[in-house]
């Protein structure tokens, strides 16, 4: 099982910062580095969190970096950590410049990408972009076919109900052939749904091993209805409020998930260090 980490980068963050600890991380072995997205946050909303008790963003965060920016900035200040966005909201973006961004990180960083989406839960977000809440999930489904279509050799053309693409050229392509892997995040059938139809893997949030272990026999009933099996599909956990400790992750190891990605956070690099090098102590993680 390999372990990843996931990080948020703000206007609060320099950017020696950001080249330092994607350096340091890479270097203790940590297979990956998450980066979250939105695009505007909001003092007061009625959209509720689903990873929090009370139904709010914990730190009441004012902003954080784009992913492609910052994936595009840790990209340029190493040279193996695979880059994922954890999560791309995909249904609030245009998915051709979406499909841009993917390819062009995936292109500079040598085919590193590792691309999760979701379909958004903070409306007020959706309603400032003037994109449509209620259609989100059939929308990113489209949008993800058109990428898909966008990704690959030669000329590109797609038509469906909101993304008509006439032929194009669509330069460079992902490294990462067909495309970069396509994590689905989410916890509902729906989302289980969307892994199974579109996606090469499941990114569950916020699960102790108990929940994962639910949640893979859900993913397993829904991935042999449309013929699949877990052998087709990645299993990505990040267990966000659930302590991560030697027995847990054991249990994570034994359920079969491939990759678990624990939350690393510091104001300055000497307390990043620190507390990295603990959780490699935690998890098993010999330096690379």
């Amino acid at each position: 099982m390999k372990i990843g980490v996931t990080m948020a980068f703000s206007q609060h963050t320099p950017a020696g910062y950001i080249a330092d600890a994607a350096r340091l991380v890479e270097t203790l072995g940590f297979h990956s580095l998450w980066v979250p997205e939105h695009v505007l946050f909001f003092p007061e909303y009625a959209s509720r969190y689903p990873y929090s008790d009370d139904g709010r963003i914990p730190g009441n965060p004012e902003g954080v970096l784009d992913p492609f920016s910052a994936l595009t900035f840790v990209a340029a200040h190493t040279t193996t950590i695979r880059l994922g966005t954890g999560i791309c909201l995909v249904p609030q973006r245009q998915p051709v410049y979406s499909a841009k961004m993917v390819a062009d990180l995936d292109y500079l960083s040598g085919g590193r990408v590792d691309f999760g989406v979701g379909i958004g839960w903070l409306a007020e977000e959706f309603a400032a972009l003037q994109m449509d809440f209620s259609t989100r999930a059939k929308r990113t489904a489209e949008y993800i076919n058109a990428m898909k279509a966008l990704w690959s050799p030669g000329v590109t053309h797609f038509s469906g109900e909101t993304v008509e693409l006439v032929d194009c050229h669509f330069n460079p392509k992902p490294v990462q052939q067909p495309h970069p892997p396509i994590f689905f995040g989410g916890e509902s059938d729906a989302a289980l749904r969307r892994v199974a139809t579109l996606g090469d893997g499941w990114y569950g949030f916020d699960l102790d091993p108990d929940g994962v272990a639910t949640h893979l026999e859900r993913l397993d009933a829904v991935l042999d209805e449309h013929s699949r099996s877990r052998e087709d599909v990645l299993v990505y956990v990040g267990p966000n409020r659930h302590r991560v400790t030697p027995e847990r992750v054991d249990a994570y190891r034994a359920l079969g998930v491939d990759q678990l990605v624990v939350g690393l956070f510091a104001t300055d690099i000497d307390t990043l260090a620190r507390r990295a090098e603990k959780m490699c102590e935690v998890v098993g993680l010999e330096a690379g």
